[in-house]
């Protein structure tokens, strides 16, 4: 099966502290053009998805981002345990002087403490982003699959609308083979004329000469070779799509060529009708060259 350059995929995900949104998209290219828009501080992350989107695609301008959150709220609460021990060392030290100066003091309670700076924390975030980065490769792998899903989809419907395009192709060249050979008995008639033209008015004619300019004519209005190539081209475009995998570059190219027999197809044409088939031809190329720019 052959996949389309174009493709979309998005997701969000979470890991208290954290929460992300991931988008991926893809336009045609001539190559593989991959541009991320990652954190850079998650160590490996780019590295791995990078690696990740290099195995999936083989042409087109592909574009990831991450947009990453971190609720500033939800660290962990935690005591500080050195300095709570030297905030109660300090106060069971007043409280003893106190008592040996007589003074009685209010009992302490718990929320002062706490209050008290240093006590009471919240995690920094400075956490291990290991366990972050492998989620977000886990999730990548994912979020490419319904990317290629995508893809794949829009591929089914390209290779059905270039398979009927061949074949139109293949009817026009059957077509203008016929023509063709109906064209030859009008063609020679028309030579015999313009000939017996020359002669009558000419007092001598090189038979050498003449002879040049005949198989000259021949050779401008013969239509086989372009005919023929047509039909091998067709056959070679037939084999790609029925192989599958990424053959853009290569449809492309069998594209120009098709054009190119179209075109002097049409320069040699020599009849109204042989002239309508060649251009037929080229509108149905054309249409399926505008199809294959989006094959990978």
């Amino acid at each position: 099966m052959i996949r389309s350059m174009t493709g979309f995929a998005s997701t969000t995900g979470s890991l208290p502290p954290h929460s992300w949104a991931w988008e991926l998209r893809a336009v045609n290219g001539k190559g593989l053009d991959l541009r991320l828009r990652v954190p850079d501080w998650i160590e490996g992350l780019e590295v791995g998805l990078r690696k990740k989107l290099s195995a999936a695609a083989a042409r087109g301008n592909v574009t990831l981002s991450l947009r990453l959150a971190r609720d500033e709220h939800a660290g962990a609460v935690q005591i500080n345990d050195v300095q709570l021990e030297a905030v109660l060392s300090a106060m069971a030290k007043i409280e003893a002087r106190a008592m040996d100066t007589g003074l009685s003091l209010a009992p302490s309670r718990s929320s002062d403490i706490v209050a008290l700076r240093g006590v009471l924390e919240q995690s920094s975030g400075d956490d291990d982003v290991a366990p972050l980065a492998k989620t977000l490769l886990i999730e990548a792998d994912a979020l490419i699959s319904d990317f290629n899903a995508m893809r794949d989809g829009e591929g089914e419907a390209l290779q059905s609308v270039m398979q009927n395009q061949l074949e139109e192709i293949a009817a026009l060249a059957n077509e203008a083979s016929a023509l063709a050979d109906a064209r030859s008995t009008d063609l020679a008639e028309t030579l015999r004329r313009n000939l017996k033209k020359v002669t009558d008015n000419v007092d001598s004619v090189d038979p050498d000469r003449l002879a040049q300019e005949l198989a000259l004519i021949a050779v401008k209005s013969d239509v086989t070779e372009e005919i023929d190539r047509l039909g091998a081209h067709v056959e070679a475009a037939r084999e790609l799509i029925g192989h599958g995998g990424p053959i853009g570059r290569k449809l492309d190219f069998l594209m120009q060529e098709f054009n190119r027999e179209a075109n002097t197809l049409c320069a040699k044409a020599q009849s109204t009708e042989l002239t309508r088939c060649g251009l037929a031809l080229k509108a149905v190329i054309d249409q399926m060259r505008e199809q294959v720019q989006n094959v990978e």
